[in-house]
């Protein structure tokens, strides 16, 4: 004797079958689009522009086009094709794509820094690699033409110093336009681009010319300084930028012991806090952080953090579920606990 579910399924009409089918495709498709799209405007959306609280002004008023909107981004990590596997560098690529290009849309940003290790393995990547890590970071981070880009190159980008040759740096020169003691000035504001993994400081061809050029463009940033009505006869034949001060932009932080004093919600453990940093290797050295130092007079600073992971699979989970209940409520296959879900179906489907 068949059961009563079992009847129940073969009595069911066609169209009723294809009616569900298509709620559960819509379902999922719902879950899916929300949690690989429409997830990264809800919480980019909650990020604003802070305010500057001594502004800029033209004469005596503040202006809103005067204020430059810059946002920052670090460690990108492209995975390569040695240790990248290819499932891992579709989801990872994906979210990157989708961070940056809706926080485009919602922030309008000026310009956009990235401060290095844009690949994870440019420091082994052969000419072909290269160039397909280049067509993939291309791909993902298009900008308009209201948006400037300006990348910094990184350890995992060119290798650590003693891994670093003229070719990987110059390719990656080429690609990004980027050189090593370069000044950006945009809206008054002056940025200094630097190669921080050619700041060794033992000498050696790229660590020369990297510091010759910052130190002929610390002449230059001086020179600004000055007064107007005083100027000093060695910064006569000095090109001077504007008069603000510099923000230093590199890979490597500057020296610092450990993370002992950093906090905000991504902020190392208070284990990992205490652990001493190498220089040269997690900082640089006090050294080469006494070449470039930074005192900013007029700014303000906002942390924007992207979905959590674990809250999309916690949404892909609860969505799974709520489908295999939904699924065994139509068929009439639930257990006593379930029984409420499943009288609900059946209303649904008598009215």
């Amino acid at each position: 004797m068949p059961s009563p579910s079992l009847t129940s399924v073969k009595s069911c009409p066609l169209k009723k079958r294809i009616y569900f089918l298509l709620k559960l495709v819509c379902f999922v498709s719902s879950v899916l689009v929300f949690c690989e799209f429409f997830i990264y405007y809800v919480v980019i959306f909650q990020c604003r522009w802070p305010d500057v609280k001594g502004g800029a002004h033209t004469g005596n008023e503040e202006t809103s086009t005067s204020v430059l909107k810059a946002m920052f981004l670090a460690d990108t990590h492209l995975l390569g094709e040695i240790k990248g596997h290819w499932l891992d560098k579709l989801r990872r690529e994906w979210q990157m794509e989708r961070s940056f290009q809706t926080a485009l849309w919602l922030l309008q940003p000026d310009i956009v820094f990235i401060l290095g290790d844009v690949f994870d393995e440019g420091k082994w990547d052969s000419p072909q690699a290269w160039a397909d890590d280049v067509r993939r970071f291309q791909k993902m981070f298009k900008y308009p033409v209201s948006t400037e880009l300006v990348v910094i190159v990184g350890n995992h980008d060119i290798g650590f110093h003693y891994e670093m040759t003229s070719y990987k740096v110059h390719r990656f020169e080429k690609v990004f336009n980027f050189t090593s003691g370069k000044l950006i000035t945009r809206k008054g504001t002056n940025f200094v681009l630097v190669n921080s993994v050619a700041m060794e400081g033992d000498g050696c061809t790229l660590c020369r010319t990297a510091e010759a050029k910052l130190v002929a463009l610390s002449h230059r940033l001086n020179c600004s300084q000055q007064e107007l009505n005083h100027p000093e006869k060695r910064c006569s034949d000095a090109e001077k930028p504007p008069a603000s001060q510099p923000i230093l932009l590199q890979h490597y932080p500057l020296y610092r012991k450990s993370d002992a004093e950093c906090s905000g919600e991504d902020a190392a453990s208070p284990e990992e806090k205490t652990i001493p940093f190498k220089e040269k290797y997690d900082v640089l050295s006090q050294e080469a952080s006494q070449k470039g130092s930074i005192t900013p007079t007029d700014f303000s600073l906002h942390k924007c953090f992207l979905p959590h992971e674990s809250r999309v699979f916690a949404i892909y989970w609860a969505a799974g579920a709520l489908l295999v209940v939904l699924v065994l409520a139509h068929f009439q296959l639930l257990t006593p606990p379930f029984y409420f879900a499943q009288r609900l179906i059946s209303k649904h489907k008598a009215a």
